[in-house]
C-alpha cells in the first residue's frame, strides 16, 4: 500500500482537533490513554524533578504537556506539530495552564533545536509516522542531542511486533477495544488510516535504538497490545 503523503496526513489532523483535546481520555483511539499519559508524566517528574523546558514533539492539542504540568512545575514549553489547529489548541491550553509555549509548526524529521536545549521529550504518538530505519536511528540521535545531561526522553506510541503471528494477535486485540469502543464501523476507519500513515516498529527495536544513541537508565513503562509507554535518560 502506498503511504499517505506528508500533506495528507496534516490534513486530517487539521481535522481532527476535538479528539485530541480530551484531558481525561487523551487520545480515544489508542489503548490505555489516560492510563499512559499519567505514567510518562509521573515518570518524567521523578527523573527530572527540576526541568525547566519541555519539548513536546507531536504535541497535538497539548495533552501530554498539560498532564506533566500538574506533576511538575516547569516553566517552558516547546510544541511541535504538523497541524496548524492542533498547534493553535496546544498554545491556548498550554498559556491557560500558566506556562510559556513556543509553538513550531514542523514536521519531526525537519525540527531543528540547539544541542542540550531542553531538560524533558515528550513524543506521544509521533514516531510511528516515521518510515525508514535511517529516520528512525536519525531521530533517536537528535533526541539524545537536544536534551541536557540528566534530560530524559518518554515515549508513547503505537508498535508492532517481532513475530508476524504476534503482531496479528496483538492486532486483533486493538481491532476488538476500538470495535467496543465505537461499533466496527469505527474500528474499520481507523484501521484503514493506520495502514496509509503509519510504519509502527516493535517496542524491542526502539530500545536498541535508544541504547545505540546513547541513552541509558531504559525502562518500560506499560505495553498492552500494540502500544507502549517507555522513557530513557541522557547520561548526566
Amino acid at each position: 500500500m502506498t503511504k499517505s503523503t506528508v500533506e495528507q496526513i496534516r490534513a486530517r489532523f487539521d481535522a481532527d482537533v476535538e479528539r485530541f483535546s480530551n484531558l481525561e481520555t487523551g487520545q480515544t483511539a489508542t489503548m490505555d490513554a489516560a492510563l499512559c499519559l499519567a505514567l510518562v508524566a509521573r515518570a518524567a517528574a521523578a527523573v527530572t524533578p527540576g526541568a525547566a523546558h519541555v519539548l513536546d514533539l507531536g504535541c497535538g492539542a497539548g495533552n501530554f504537556t498539560l498532564r506533566l504540568r500538574q506533576e511538575l512545575p516547569f516553566s517552558a514549553v516547546t510544541l511541535v506539530d504538523l497541524s496548524q489547529p492542533m498547534l493553535t489548541r496546544a498554545v491556548a491550553r498550554t498559556t491557560a495552564a500558566g506556562l510559556t509555549p513556543t509553538p513550531v509548526q514542523a514536521d519531526l524529521r525537519a525540527a531543528h533545536f540547539p544541542p542540550q536545549a531542553f531538560d524533558i521529550i515528550l513524543a506521544g504518538a509521533v514516531l510511528h509516522h516515521l518510515r525508514t530505519p535511517a529516520e528512525w536511528e536519525q531521530t533517536f540521535s537528535q533526541l539524545y542531542t537536544w536534551l541536557r545531561p540528566g534530560g530524559s526522553v518518554w515515549i508513547f506510541d503505537m508498535v508492532a511486533h517481532e513475530h508476524p503471528a504476534i503482531d496479528a494477535l496483538q492486532r486483533e486485540r486493538w481491532t476488538a477495544y476500538l470495535t467496543a469502543a465505537g461499533g466496527p464501523d469505527y474500528a474499520a476507519i481507523v484501521a484503514a488510516y493506520v495502514d496509509r500513515e503509519d510504519s509502527p516498529i516493535p517496542l524491542t527495536t526502539q530500545l536498541e535504538l535508544l541504547r545505540r544513541a546513547g541513552f541509558s537508565s531504559i525502562d518500560v513503562l506499560h505495553k498492552n497490545a500494540a502500544f507502549a509507554a517507555f522513557g530513557a535518560c541522557r547520561p548526566a
